[in-house]
């Protein structure tokens, strides 16, 4: 299996990942989202906040591991390795509205196919307690377009 194509990287990525317009390897990958990696909008996407470098904050969705790519020259893994699993962190609803297509994701892919149906729906129920329904509407739109083709 080869590493995704820069259209699906674009299409796997959410809207704050360097992932958006840089292909792999431009940018590092971190674990998960930290305070340090703030999303900046003059390059438009996550920066860590003390090295400058391009950061995605969701090896899960970039399909590779968390690795320092592009500031200190990590090559990526040759092929395309399994996505690694969302972890505890990933499955805990986000406060920042730019992590919620991200958390669906989690949710979709830690949920077994049987129980796909009643964990979507208590997560669109759970994201509505803390996010406006545009918003909710929206990244679930996103999401099942790209997670269940």
């Amino acid at each position: 299996m080869a590493l995704p194509t820069q259209d699906e990287l674009r299409d796997a990525t959410c809207v704050a990942c360097p992932g958006q317009s840089l292909p792999l390897g431009a940018f590092d990958v971190a674990e998960r989202p930290d305070p340090g990696i703030p999303y900046s909008p003059v390059p438009g996407h996550r920066v860590h906040a003390a090295t400058g470098t391009p950061t995605c904050v969701h090896p899960y969705r970039v399909g590779v591991p968390p690795g320092h790519y592009r500031s200190a020259g990590a090559p990526l893994p040759a092929g395309a390795p399994p996505p690694p699993a969302p972890t505890g962190p990933d499955l805990a609803l986000p406060d920042d509205p730019t992590l919620l297509e991200a958390w669906l994701i989690a949710v979709v892919r830690a949920a077994p196919a049987a129980a796909l149906g009643p964990a979507l729906r208590r997560a669109e129920a759970t994201a509505r307690t803390r996010f406006p329904d545009r918003e909710v509407v929206t990244a679930l739109r996103r999401v099942l377009a790209t997670e269940l083709s």
